[in-house]
């Protein structure tokens, strides 16, 4: 059952999955200077041609859940072996790289990033195969496997804070004090040429799911950390298809950066405990994907931990392993009250936890 709130959303125990229904669809808040989000994936799609793991990945139709669920359809895209790296991440920052060295060589380049794990692989990957240099601060919450898989691929890793945003805040001093280059998957003020860039490349994923489905969905849900893939996705999605998908917005209760803002009318920080949805704990949105997803989403929801956790338990009967990151829109997508004649479409982001 929905919830609708027009109070700020609450980050701590005991709430129920919550909705928010956009006030500014269509129209956007207005943040003078926030540049939208790009819809031109005939860049990246051709960049990503001459790249020896890029292969399109596939859209699944799950007819066995969509039948227990009672609705017509359910597609999902699945990311989970995206050029080897296990997530859509692959595509954001290994192709921002590719961008630069096509302008120049890039071997003496150090990049430096934070992450909560999947953003630092693109950005590790991507630094060598151009021969450059890559640094990824981790907070004291991201898992330590991520911390081996980065430095498999020979990333140097620095541990700092103990959530996203101050160990960003530690990796801008480190990019400031080595003139390294700074490379985040979220934006704010001053910053957006490299987000912008960045999210430029995950609508590959968004231009494939175009050509492979069958009939435009009637209900699109996307899963959300800083916003980087939703308003990547929900730009394209509208600029192919219109207003007719209902597009919903999905966030850990504990990081509602995006509903808050929403709620707000303005960007708004949050804080709150920390959410087992690692990949999606960031308290702050981007402000790139806040602009974009204030347009085109229709609502915005958040769950709980054990909502979430709950939901996902059956995706393995239907082979989508998945963490409670990579299948927080699916969770949210068996949680609402959808008619008979849905086609809904999810983006199933990762693997399951190692």
């Amino acid at each position: 059952m929905w919830i609708y709130s027009i109070n700020t959303i609450s980050q701590y125990e005991g709430i129920l999955m919550q909705h928010v229904t956009n006030q500014y669809f269509k129209t956007g808040i207005q943040m003078a200077g926030v540049p939208l989000p790009s819809t031109n994936s005939a860049r990246p799609v051709g960049m990503l041609k001459t790249c020896p793991a890029h292969f399109q990945t596939p859209l699944i139709s799950v007819d066995s859940f969509s039948e227990s669920l009672g609705i017509a359809s359910i597609h999902v895209k699945d990311e989970r072996d995206r050029m080897k790296l296990g997530s859509f991440k692959a595509l954001g920052a290994a192709y921002v790289i590719a961008s630069d060295a096509a302008e120049g060589d890039v071997s003496n380049t150090t990049y430096i990033t934070a992450s909560a794990g999947n953003h630092g692989l693109s950005v590790a990957a991507g630094a060598s195969a151009f021969g450059a240099k890559a640094v990824v601060y981790l907070s004291d919450t991201v898992p330590e496997d991520f911390a081996t898989r980065l430095t498999k691929i020979g990333a140097t890793v620095v541990r700092a804070g103990e959530n996203y945003e101050a160990s960003m805040v530690a990796a801008q001093k480190a990019a400031a004090d080595n003139d390294w280059v700074l490379l985040s998957d979220s934006s704010w003020d001053g910053y957006f040429d490299r987000p912008w860039r960045l999210m430029e490349g995950y609508t590959v994923m968004a231009a494939e799911i175009i050509h492979q489905i069958e009939h435009v969905p009637t209900h699109i849900y996307l899963q959300a950390g800083v916003g980087g893939l939703a308003g990547a996705m929900a730009a394209c999605f509208r600029a192919a298809w219109g207003d007719a998908p209902m597009i919903t917005v999905v966030e850990p209760a504990f990081a509602p950066a995006l509903t808050n803002s929403i709620i707000e009318g303005k960007f708004v920080s949050t804080s709150g405990p920390v959410s087992d949805m690692g990949r999606l704990d960031c308290k702050e949105a981007s402000l790139i994907a806040l602009a974009g997803l204030s347009r085109d989403a229709n609502s915005f929801v958040t769950l709980t931990e054990k909502e979430c956790l709950d939901a996902i338990k059956v995706l393995p009967k239907y082979n989508l392993d998945t963490s409670s990151s990579g299948g927080a829109g699916i969770a949210a997508m068996t949680m609402s009250d959808l008619p008979s004649d849905a086609r809904v479409l999810c983006i199933l982001s990762e693997g399951p936890d190692e």
